[in-house]
Parts: structure tokens; sequence; C-alpha cells
């Protein structure tokens, strides 16, 4: 039986996809074999060796320690995608916000409470004060067409804006899902020049780290209208406010408040409710609860965000799977104390992604004995071995 600690509340849709027949689920176990979580942060957690994969049921994994993970042979998933409408109708909501000082006006009208049959009058009076522009015909930049990133791109287009991309890694399922009217730009630069709206749809990494900063910021359009919905440290924020208080921003939104940019005019605080809906939080539950399923049953990995994806259907034999460091020699080993065996191999697929090598072994027999494993552990540079029985 499988042994599944969740460190989060986790949709109990998700945590169903779990067979009660194979997988015991819970909050409090000491040795689990996977750990399933959202927000929690496990930076300063002890993770247990029984650890095989952790995984995160949203996109973001910056609250878990990848590198740690990687060193130990732990396969970290994540839900690319599970929650992108979610967060492209608060991209919209942005937008629209953005383009009018909506909410501005919301607040004013409020501290007209009291003022009895004054209010309409002070209503007509005061409006003006709140107007904006309409997003139609203005242009918006969107950096980083992923998942969430196109499904923005294509839901502005269809609003009439002119929309722009910015990509240079797009995968190829991302790229055919763009709208024909989406102009891909050749270069940042070019594209932040000519943008009203410019939104961040990108990972935070090392690269992407204070992604907007002062040096960008200079060739924007005066009073251009910036949202992150994606990660507060892509942004500088001091360099956000010296540009509200010189004109160059007109606003900012971003769904990852502060105490500094709760005390900055022309700054919109969202408390982080980009896949805050009910839909997303039983999407993200599944489709982590679907990969580490797969990955245990069948040792497929699908969405890791440390190590190569691999997939390959099960035979009839038993499935060996073997985690090693990315050098030369490693296969033939492992190969030669099948052949050794007498063991034939059937199918194999060998993925790698940077230091991490990953393969799925599929043979004729039902199983394998504890010898042959002990042996291929002890090779040199493998990380984990673990076979599947037979279906």
């Amino acid at each position: 039986m499988y042994k599944i600690k969740t460190l989060n509340k986790i949709d109990q849709e998700g945590l169903q996809v779990f067979p009660a027949s194979a997988y015991e689920i819970a909050s409090e176990i000491a040795d689990p074999d996977a750990i399933v979580l959202r927000s929690f942060s496990m930076h300063d957690m002890e993770i247990p060796c029984s650890v095989k994969a952790i995984a995160r049921a949203g996109a973001g994994v910056n609250n878990i320690p990848i590198a740690k993970c990687t060193e130990k042979g732990i396969v970290v998933f994540n839900t690319p995608g599970a929650n992108a409408n979610g967060v492209k109708e608060l991209v919209i909501a942005g937008l629209l916000l953005a383009s009018r000082d909506i909410v501005g006006g919301v607040q004013w009208a409020k501290t007209l409470a009291g003022e009895g049959d004054k209010v309409p009058a002070l209503i007509e009076k005061g409006k003006a004060n709140f107007g904006g522009n309409e997003i139609k015909g203005k242009t918006l930049a969107v950096v980083g067409l992923g998942a969430i990133g196109v499904l923005v791109a294509n839901a502005a287009q269809s609003l009439g804006m002119n929309v722009v991309g910015y990509d240079p890694y797009i995968l190829i399922e991302h790229a055919w899902n763009l709208h024909h009217d989406v102009i891909r730009a050749r270069s940042l630069e070019s594209m932040i020049a000519k943008a009203d709206f410019i939104t961040l749809q990108i990972p935070l990494m090392a690269e992407t780290k204070n992604f907007i900063n002062a040096d960008n910021l200079k060739l924007m359009k005066d009073g251009v209208k910036i949202l992150n919905f994606a990660r507060g440290e892509l942004v500088v924020d001091a360099d956000i406010k010296a540009a509200i208080e010189s004109g160059k921003v007109g606003a900012y939104f971003t769904d990852f408040p502060n105490a500094e940019l709760l005390q900055t005019d022309k700054v919109v605080a969202i408390p982080h409710l980009g896949a805050s809906t009910n839909e997303s939080e039983v999407n993200c539950a599944i489709m982590a609860a679907e990969q580490v399923r797969n990955f245990f049953e069948n040792g497929n990995i699908r969405n890791s965000v440390n190590f190569p994806a691999a997939e390959m259907e099960r035979n009839n034999g038993a499935r060996l799977l073997v985690t090693n460091k990315n050098i030369p020699n490693i296969i033939s080993q492992i190969t030669t104390i099948l052949a050794q065996a007498g063991i034939n191999i059937d199918n194999m697929l060998n993925k790698n992604k940077g230091d991490i090598a990953y393969n799925i072994i599929d043979i004729n027999n039902e199983s394998l004995s504890d010898e042959i494993v002990n042996k291929m552990k002890a090779i040199e540079g493998v990380f984990m071995v673990r076979t599947l029985k037979a279906k």
C-alpha cells in the first residue's frame, strides 16, 4: 500500500483518484511514499527518506526545495494548465479594471454614505474623476505564452485588443492553440515599447527574477498599465514605485501584495486570487493525484519540474525503473546485469533532463529478484531502483 501525506487541505475530489484499497492518505504519516501539497513551504522541512514523489496542486513550485529533491532522486510534479482558466479570468478582469479607474470610483462612492438625497447629484458631479479608456483597439503585450498566456492572449484578442506575445521557448502545443491574429514579437524590447498594457505570464526562476526593472521600464510608454498575476518577485517593487511617481506607469495590478505595495498609490493589490476558484482547486487536485498514481503504478512521469517526461505503455511483464546520474556507461551496466540473469528486454525508454536520467525497462519476467535489484542499486551513479510486478 502506498502512503500519501498531505501538507495542505487538498480537494476531496482529487484525493478520490487514489483507490482506498491501495493508498493510505493522511496529514500525519511518518514515512510517506509521496507528498501532495499546495502552498505549504517545505524549505525548512526534513523530507523523509521514504518519499519518492512530491506533487504540487498548482503551477508554482517555489515552496519546494527542488535541488534537494533532485539530489535525493525525488520526482517533483506540478499541475500546469489546471488552474489556467481561473487565472485567465482574473487577468481579463484586471485589464478591464486597469483601463478605467473602477476601483478608485467604487472606493470614492462609498465615501458618500450618509449624504442621503444628495448622493445622485454628487455621483454625477464626481464621476468624471474616474473616467478612462476602452480596451478595444489598445495593445496588450503578453510576456509568456504558456497555458495561461495563450488563454489570456486569445481572450484579449476576442475583446478587440491588438495582442502581441513574446515567448522564445513556446511549446508546439501552445503555439497551435494561439489565435492566428496574435502577433508574435521578435524581441521583448520592441514589444513592451508599443504596449498600452503588459501582463506577465512567466514562471519565477533565477533568470526571470526582477524581470520588470528600471532598465526595461524606461522603454515603455508613459502611462503603461502592468499586470502581474504570475509571481511577485518578477517585479522590482522599488522600481515600480519610482515609475508610478514619474508617470511612466499608470497602474500596477498585482496578485502578490506586500506591506510596501499596499501603501503605494495606483497599485491595486489583489490577495492572491489567481487560482482561488472552486474549479481550479478541483482541477489541480485531480491532476496532481493522477500524476502521482501514474508514477507509482506505471512509473510514468508527466509534468515534472526536475525529471524528464517519460511515458511508455505497459506490456504483460514486470517493469524496472531506474534513476541515475546522466553519465555514460550506466545503461550498459543495467542491461549486462539483466543479460547475465537471462532476462530479455521487451521495451525500453531512456530520458534525461540536465544531470538526471530516468529509465523505464519492460522485461518478459513477472518480477525481478532482490538480488538483481540490489546489484543495480550498487552501480555508481544510480539513485533509485524500483520494480513493478506484471499486471
